[in-house]
């Protein structure tokens, strides 16, 4: 018996200034929506910023900075190898002692 398929749906982004169609899994729809919002929102602080002074290519590029910036810091936050580590020498002399 064959496996269902996973349900996608097909929807409309508004990023920014522009609609995007995309096909995304009907889970991950929440998700698309809130980074829309997130890139749209962020560009848009920029537009307020530099207003006049600099190119729309620039805002969007200043705008995924931003949002890159903060998804490595966030991914920093959540490294665990050190603790990886630690746990790895506690079950080492664990089992020497059993």
């Amino acid at each position: 018996m064959k496996a269902m398929a996973e349900e996608r749906l097909h929807i409309r982004l508004h990023v920014y200034d522009t609609d995007i169609p995309v096909n995304v899994k009907r889970e991950d729809e929440y998700f698309y929506r809130e980074a829309a919002k997130l890139i749209s929102n962020t560009v848009n602080t920029y537009a307020d910023i530099y207003k006049g002074r600099k190119s729309e290519k620039d805002l969007l590029y200043m705008a995924m900075i931003d949002i890159a910036l903060r998804y490595e810091k966030e991914k920093g936050n959540n490294d665990t190898s050190e603790y990886d580590s630690i746990l790895q020498g506690l079950i080492s002399e664990i089992e020497e002692c059993l």
